[in-house]
């Protein structure tokens, strides 16, 4: 017989952001605890959470483990008969129903013993208070005393209902049952629920249990407006909220004249709230909040919301109006009065360093005038309400105050890539400055020793490095790029990770490709990406699989031979006629073609000598007994081997032969 699970872990409010990965956590350790105890065959798992619960439901638990046989060995049967009847004794059992067995060391006295399978309430009343604590949130709090248990938030109320049974256990002095909690405001404090229905149950009590349900009522209630697209801010709202109801307001269209930029952080960071667009795709005076309650029918709600983005509007035009009387080329020395960090120094001379950088990378008097005004807006009042904004004011009033496009627009995009999903800075100024930025960050905390472990990274380095990356490679910028990391080796392997990362896990490509094409250079990332592409598109050919596992066996027989070549030429002479002065024939001919060829047409080219490297080790001793023959051979596989590997290293690519 298989029984229905419900756990419902209620809490005070989780951070939304908190609650998809602890809910995925929360199924896997749930899964790990079933089939441990024999409990998890053919399971299935559903999860969902509002921002004061987490659920877990699971259909077709068994009632109790399945019964289980255990051998269990005795003395061997030469023992004297009171050692057996000493062994039946301890086990409970007449010395008769004891059997002789043979085993690896002789025959022994053995018993087949029956075990009984545990209920399956009885496992999950034992292991679910340390399943509940083990769920992982970045922070954690005690709420009942240091050294008391750890969560998220306190633990209010718990739900554990094995089909019509409460699965008895504590957490804290909160004991499971089958009572929860409705809406905060418009439901009953307390509940009393079932498995079978609990969801309508809640629905009763003003909740919305399914995430994707709250998801669907706020897109239906704002299918009117034309709102400015922000995924990321309705996952937030669809776990701030317990039954959501949108509202639409307006304000002055008097602070249109503000950025839209600025508004629009206002909005979404400060209030969250929805941006509207006119027809045109502006920014029209109107945005959408969404209340966790069902209604405001006399729009008390909303007047509310109004009156506090006024204020936040007000603000942040008093903050405008009031940096715009100060240049930013007039702030560039306040920049000594703003830490960057205590070993790093001041921001005004991160901006320094950030001018000799874009100097190093020949940048030109635009990318110059950038990288000095870049972090201006620093000590601007905007910026410092509204930090999100960084960057983007000193564009905007770099674009105000008169500096050309290329410099202001180098300054909003500077602390662009934000993320991989990100683009990059919109002109060669702003690539520049921005890798400026990013290399000089990584560069000086390194050399400090604030390198990243684990999940610390504090000063965002491992982002850094991929923006580095992702400017290098989509903006095409061929620049040497371990030189550009000052000779840290430390750095340099850290970089070098994150190039790694960005091709196989950002652009999709197999990770040997990427080893392959890595393992041949990588101090022009371009490059490398090229050869890349040119790798990939190339693997499927007929040749070319059977070529890289030769290759593998070539490295093979120099590494046992202790061959790593020295410097001497080939010698035609020595060279057998047939298989083996064939392959160097058509060696040196390839070569010669490939040096002149784009990647893809070189990498067909040095494909198509298969068949002479399979016929040279179908027909010819690489080990000869002539020592000179021999080393002019392993010369041979050797020149083979290093010709092509500034490419790619063949050997990296996983052959089925």
């Amino acid at each position: 017989m298989s029984l229905p699970f419900l756990l419902e872990i209620g809490t005070e409010e989780i951070p939304d952001w908190m609650i998809p990965p602890a809910l995925e956590n929360l199924r896997e350790l749930f899964l790990d605890l079933l089939a441990k105890n024999g409990v998890g065959q053919g399971v299935t798992v559903r999860i969902d959470a509002t921002p004061r619960r987490l659920l877990l439901h699971a259909d077709r638990i068994p009632e109790r483990q399945n019964d289980a046989e255990e051998l269990v060995s005795g003395p061997p049967k030469a023992a004297p008969q009171n050692a057996v009847a000493g062994f039946a004794r301890k086990l409970g059992i007449a010395a008769e129903q004891l059997e002789v067995r043979a085993t690896s060391k002789g025959e022994y006295y053995t018993y087949l013993k029956k075990i009984a399978g545990r209920p399956s309430l009885d496992i999950l009343a034992e292991t679910l208070p340390d399943l509940v604590l083990k769920i992982y949130f970045p922070k954690a709090m005690y709420w009942t005393g240091k050294n008391g248990p750890r969560f998220i938030r306190p633990i209010r109320w718990i739900v554990a209902l094995l089909g019509s049974d409460v699965v008895p256990f504590e957490i804290a002095g909160v004991k499971s049952g089958n009572v929860t909690s409705g809406h905060r405001i418009l439901g009953a404090a307390r509940i009393k629920v079932t498995v079978e229905k609990y969801e309508q149950q809640l629905q009763d009590a003003v909740v919305i249990l399914s995430a994707s349900e709250r998801r669907k009522k706020i897109e239906q209630e704002v299918r009117t407006v034309r709102l400015k697209p922000d995924p990321g801010l309705l996952d937030t709202l669809v776990y701030l909220t317990e039954y959501p109801t949108a509202i639409q307001g307006s304000f002055d269209p008097e602070f249109l004249k503000l950025p839209a930029e600025v508004l629009i952080t206002v909005m979404r960071h400060h209030q969250k709230y929805f941006s509207v667009e006119d027809g045109h795709g502006k920014l029209a005076p109107k945005f959408v909040a969404v209340m966790n309650t069902n209604a405001d029918p006399e729009g008390l709600v909303r007047r509310g919301h109004e009156r506090v983005l006024r204020a936040r509007f007000n603000d942040a035009k008093f903050f405008w109006e009031t940096d715009q009387r100060k240049k930013l080329e007039d702030r560039v020395a306040d920049l000594a009065h703003v830490t960057f960090q205590a070993k790093l120094g001041s921001y005004l001379e991160k901006a320094e360093r950030m001018v000799a950088l874009v100097k190093e990378l020949h940048g030109d008097h635009a990318a110059i005038r950038a990288a000095k005004l870049s972090k201006c807006d620093l000590t601007t009042e905007l910026v410092k309400e509204f930090t999100e904004l960084q960057g983007v004011v000193g564009g905007l009033y770099a674009h105000e105050q008169g500096e050309p496009e290329e410099v202001w627009q180098a300054i909003y995009d500077h602390y662009k890539p934000v993320s991989m999903e990100d683009s990059i800075p919109r002109n060669p100024a702003g690539e520049l400055v921005s890798l400026a930025d990013k290399l000089d960050t990584l560069r000086g905390c390194f050399r400090i020793g604030m390198i990243p472990t684990g999940s610390r990274d504090p000063f965002a380095l491992r982002r850094a490095a991929q923006g580095v990356v992702k400017i290098l490679v989509e903006g095409e910028l061929r620049l040497p790029f371990r030189k550009l990391l000052g000779g840290d080796t430390r750095l340099e392997e850290f970089v070098l990770d994150r190039i790694r990362y960005y091709f196989k896990d950002v652009r999709n490509f197999p990770y040997d490709e990427v080893n392959a094409v890595l393992a041949g250079g990588w101090d022009d990332v371009v490059d490398a990406a090229e050869r890349l592409v040119a790798i990939h598109d190339v693997r499927p050919t007929e040749n070319f699989g059977p070529l890289a596992a030769s290759f593998k066996r070539i490295q093979n027989i120099l590494k046992q031979a202790h061959f790593a070549g020295d410097g001497s030429q080939i010698d035609a002479a020595l060279l057998e006629p047939g298989p083996e002065k064939d392959l160097y024939e058509e060696f040196e001919r390839v070569r010669g073609l490939v040096a002149n060829q784009p990647y893809r047409p070189a990498l067909e080219s040095i494909a198509s000598l298969r068949p002479k490297v399979d016929l040279f080790f179908d027909k010819v001793l690489v080990n000869a007994p002539d020592a000179r023959i021999r080393q002019n051979r392993l010369t041979l596989l050797h020149r083979l081997l290093a010709e092509f590997s500034s490419i790619a290293d063949f050997s990296e690519i996983v052959t089925n032969t």
